[in-house]
């Protein structure tokens, strides 16, 4: 019998990648990604960032064929496909289907003044009561912009979807969202328990734009003839999840009850947290969102921390202060000076404005240097502290939203690489950090599993989840952690 498969497509702002997941052993059996460079983002404007949709289906072909070459898998070898996607963009298409403009994706700004504006002209109250955030420059802000800016594609608008929700059109020909997708685009009326038509309405944007709503696990679709013939894949398999990046993420790492926590550091950093009940920060530091399991009768809220100024810092250190030597050296030279760095503190807040800050753009900047008895490697660790402190400050947040924070799961990967960072926030924070072998792609494939009713649940779908290290709070230093990280928020207090 030939082996069966989970196909898992995570469509990100750079690439997209393609993974193919083995259903009986829950191994990845091959990946891939396109393209190999970094995918091209148009700024037409100072401040916009825009992508063709058509090069997201692209590419999730091209990496599709190279994985069914790589293991010799045939359509009907794979039994459901799960998508993961970057968050809060926009895809508007009319009645065929048809795109009518480039997607306004994530990382775009032009639609802060009308998330701002309602938010002063609905009120607090209203929005944070039912939208758990400011309207802000999330999906729907966006297509008001567009309302206002360019009526004659408004005009023309049937659907608007999200990234993932337009890759799953293209394979099932039939437009659908999801709850946890519409929440993170200010469409969701966690109050109401229905799109946020408060919001919709304020916008003049008819509530029928909106696709038919899927659960996040279930069969979604089925891969249409016309798909199926592109890709070669088999007609009729099911559809069976999708999920933004980093509730994907969390998904990828078996976090999904209150408590329980998903954390990535890379250019920028995240720690995405697992709430029970419906709460929000009242003056929007995190982003609550529904999570991949939320239902109307099951409060699941993912609660997201973003620092900007992580891997970036890092990076820059190295380029600028440790250029001749790898990262790995680069730890070592860290690890030489003492916890706290002899007093250097960095505030590593240099890559634009921080929501945790209440969107404050305080430059990054180091402190407390001595000519006659600080050297690099002072500086090194200080840039790692700096990134962990950030985390920590912002986990302060969550925890007054109720959050319990005692396990920190993340891969094994960018600034957890590194054993300082680690130790450092678990030093800080208290929470035992478990990293694990995993990303999105194979995540969004075993989502699809469970979703088609492969897996009877999350805990069978990733009991096959490699647990690569273990780390545990050092409480003989827990007060030198605690003493460096108290003079860390000292200094950003004067800041």
């Amino acid at each position: 019998m030939s082996k069966q498969f989970l196909l898992g497509f995570d469509v990100g702002s750079s690439s997209v990648k393609a993974s193919l997941v083995d259903v009986e052993t829950g191994e990845m059996a091959a990946s891939a990604f396109f393209p190999e460079k970094e995918a091209p983002i148009m700024a037409v404007k100072a401040g916009w960032a825009e992508q063709d949709p058509q090069m997201w289906w692209d590419n999730a072909k091209l990496s599709l064929q190279k994985i069914m070459a790589e293991t010799g898998a045939k359509g009907e070898d794979i039994k459901a496909v799960g998508i993961s996607y970057q968050m809060h963009g926009l895809v508007c298409v009319d009645k065929q289907q048809q795109v009518l403009r480039p997607s306004i994706i994530w990382c775009d700004s032009r639609a802060v003044p009308y998330g701002e504006k309602a938010f002063r002209d609905l009120g607090a109250d209203a929005c944070l009561g039912h939208l758990l955030n400011s309207p802000g420059n999330f999906t729907a802000a966006k297509l008001a912009w567009v309302k206002e800016n360019e009526p004659e594609v408004f005009e023309k608008i049937d659907k608007i979807m999200l990234p993932g929700d337009y890759i799953a059109m293209r394979l099932s020909g039939e437009a659908r969202t999801t709850i946890s997708g519409l929440s993170e685009g200010m469409m969701w009326d966690f109050k109401e328990k229905r799109p946020a038509k408060f919001l919709l309405d304020y916008y003049g944007i008819p509530e029928s734009m909106i696709a038919d709503i899927v659960p996040t696990f279930s069969v979604q679709g089925e891969v249409c003839a016309a798909a199926a013939a592109e890709l070669g894949l088999k007609e009729g398999t099911p559809i069976s999840y999708r999920a933004g990046d980093q509730p994907n993420n969390a998904v990828s790492l078996n976090v999904f009850n209150p408590g329980e926590i998903a954390s990535t550091a890379g250019t920028s950093g995240v720690v995405y947290g697992v709430l029970g009940e419906v709460n929000y920060d009242p003056k929007s530091r995190v982003n609550t969102f529904a999570h991949a399991n939320y239902t109307t009768d099951l409060d699941r809220l993912g609660v997201l921390l973003c620092i900007n100024g992580t891997g970036i810092l890092n990076a820059w250190v190295h380029r600028n202060i440790t250029p001749e030597v790898g990262y790995a050296e680069m730890n070592d030279l860290a690890a030489s000076v003492p916890i706290g760095s002899d007093g250097v503190t960095i505030i590593p807040f240099g890559n634009g404005a921080e929501r945790v800050l209440e969107n404050r753009e305080t430059g990054c900047s180091v402190h407390g240097v001595n000519f006659n008895k600080h050297s690099r490697a002072h500086l090194v660790r200080a840039a790692q502290e700096g990134i962990v402190f950030s985390f920590c400050y912002g986990m302060e947040i969550m925890q007054q939203m109720g959050m319990d924070i005692r396990k920190i799961h993340a891969g094994k990967a960018n600034m957890f690489l590194s054993p300082l960072f680690r130790d450092t926030l678990a030093g800080v924070s208290g929470a035992v950090i478990e990293l694990y072998e995993t990303d999105g792609s194979a995540g969004a494939a075993k989502g699809a599993g469970i979703g088609c009713g492969i897996y009877k649940d999350h805990d069978e779908a990733f009991a096959t989840l490699k647990r690569l290290a273990v780390i545990e709070p050092d409480e003989h230093k827990r007060a030198e952690y605690l003493s460096a990280y108290a003079a860390w928020k000292e200094q950003l207090s004067k800041i």
